[in-house]
């Protein structure tokens, strides 16, 4: 045994990523919405996020982890960093910039991640958005700012708002809010930078806002009617609804159980129907369109109901291809946690841990612009992002720095694997910065 390779690393795809140019743009944006207030430094503000967010993307969440990395060259090269300038930044300075960044900077980083959202549709304008936004639990085990205990969860925690383009997977933005069900003012708060920002954008474009029950809110509802957005969120059941819908809910019972004595008692009878009329609320400006869906089998009655400012749609269509598909979103929510870690949020400050979960925005749109332009003709085109970061980022490699350029040499066996992935980039060897 002995250490006498001068040059290698456990990331070498991460060379593939950087080589591809994806989220040059967006760092740079990025980089140039925080004051650097420093009277000297090391590392520049984008060298520092750009550093961050390839860990991110490599499994490195934390910023412990700086101090294991900033010596590798692929990270060097994949923040910028000139090779003949040392090390990346160490975990105190990356510390430190999680706790300096100010509200006011943090909102023009969000503005940054959407115009990058809306810069990679090109110059043709979507004919729709579907707005897909859903809180999802950070837990949490300190002195957190906006943390609560939420009944729901059973812990303590966090819940921050995930935005999503509900047709393509993009992610629009993020942002942290307390552990509890969001009120109507804090999805407004939301939602009417996203239209007016959209409307902008592309005044053409239809607009659909795709969400849970906890969004149907007559603040909300008011809003999007005003502003011409179309709707279908979910619908918590209540007295009203329920006579409302009884005599379908009947009729449903009754089918089963004929079908129940015609199978002589097999298992496995179930039916489905769907029925929909115009219910309004007490504390609703108008009525809308509700649609119930009635399902009983041998484990009762069970009923869902949405309402929608669709009112010509069948009610199934609405149902089960328009409103469950925003189960898509929780898959795009289990990318961000589960493959990117966004749900880690230590910091004590609010402030701190929206820098962070932003960071982790920003890998989500770097990794889904990859996947779809770069692995798009691979087998890699539909995988997680956790199955991307296995079999494509943490590949080993040996390095080989020259003056001008770094080498890297991965195992010849991994050449009909990985091959295809190289030869799609323009430039399938990272060159040293500068």
């Amino acid at each position: 045994m002995g250490f006498d390779e001068p040059e290698l690393t456990s990331d070498a795809g991460i060379a593939a990523l950087a080589a591809s140019g994806i989220g040059n743009a967006l760092i740079a944006s990025l980089g140039r919405c925080i004051k650097d207030r420093r009277s000297g430094f090391t590392h520049g503000i984008e060298q520092l996020l750009g550093q961050r967010i390839y860990q991110i993307i490599s499994g490195a969440y934390d910023a412990n982890d700086c101090d294991y990395l900033r010596h590798d060259i692929v990270f060097r090269s994949a923040a910028g960093r000139d090779l003949d300038d040392g090390p990346l930044a160490s975990q105190p300075t990356m510390s430190r910039l999680e706790g300096s960044v100010r509200p006011r900077e943090l909102l023009a980083m969000a503005e940054a991640i959407f115009q990058s959202y809306l810069q990679s549709f090109g110059s043709e304008a979507p004919r729709a958005v579907c707005i897909d936004m859903d809180p999802s639990a950070h837990l949490v085990y300190g002195q957190q700012q906006l943390a609560l205990f939420n009944t729901h969860v059973g812990d303590h925690c966090l819940m921050p708002f995930y935005i999503f383009d509900g047709q393509s997977g993009k992610i629009m933005t993020a942002a942290l809010r307390p552990g509890k069900t969001p009120t109507a003012r804090e999805i407004l708060a939301i939602l009417k930078r996203l239209v007016k920002r959209l409307r902008e954008a592309w005044p053409h474009t239809k607009i659909i806002f795709r969400a849970d029950g906890h969004h149907t809110k007559p603040a909300v509802m008011d809003y999007m009617r005003a502003e011409g957005v179309e709707f279908i969120t979910g619908l918590a059941q209540n007295a009203g609804v329920e006579r409302l819908f009884g005599d379908a809910i009947f009729q449903a019972r009754r089918r089963y159980q004929r079908l129940l004595e015609e199978a002589n008692g097999a298992q496995g009878v179930e039916v489905t129907r769907f029925a929909s009329c115009f219910y309004g609320a007490r504390s609703w400006s108008e009525k809308e369109r509700v649609v119930a869906r009635i399902k009983v089998s041998s484990m009762g009655v069970d009923v869902r109901y949405i309402v929608t400012s669709f009112h010509q749609a069948e009610a199934k269509y609405l149902y089960e291809s328009v409103y469950c598909g925003r189960g898509e979103a929780e898959l795009y929510i289990k990318e961000c946690k589960l493959g990117l870690g966004s749900d880690t949020s230590p910091c004590q400050k609010a402030t701190a841990n929206q820098f962070r979960l932003l960071l982790h925005v920003a890998a989500y749109a770097m990794m889904h612009q990859f996947r779809e332009k770069i692995l798009g003709a691979t087998k890699w085109a539909r995988a997680s992002f956790g199955e991307i970061r296995l079999r494509v980022l943490k590949v080993a490699g040996r390095l080989e720095v020259k003056k001008t350029r770094v080498r890297l040499h991965l195992a010849e066996a991994l050449e009909p694997v990985l091959g295809g992935l190289w030869r799609a980039l323009a430039n399938p060897i990272a060159p040293a910065p500068g």
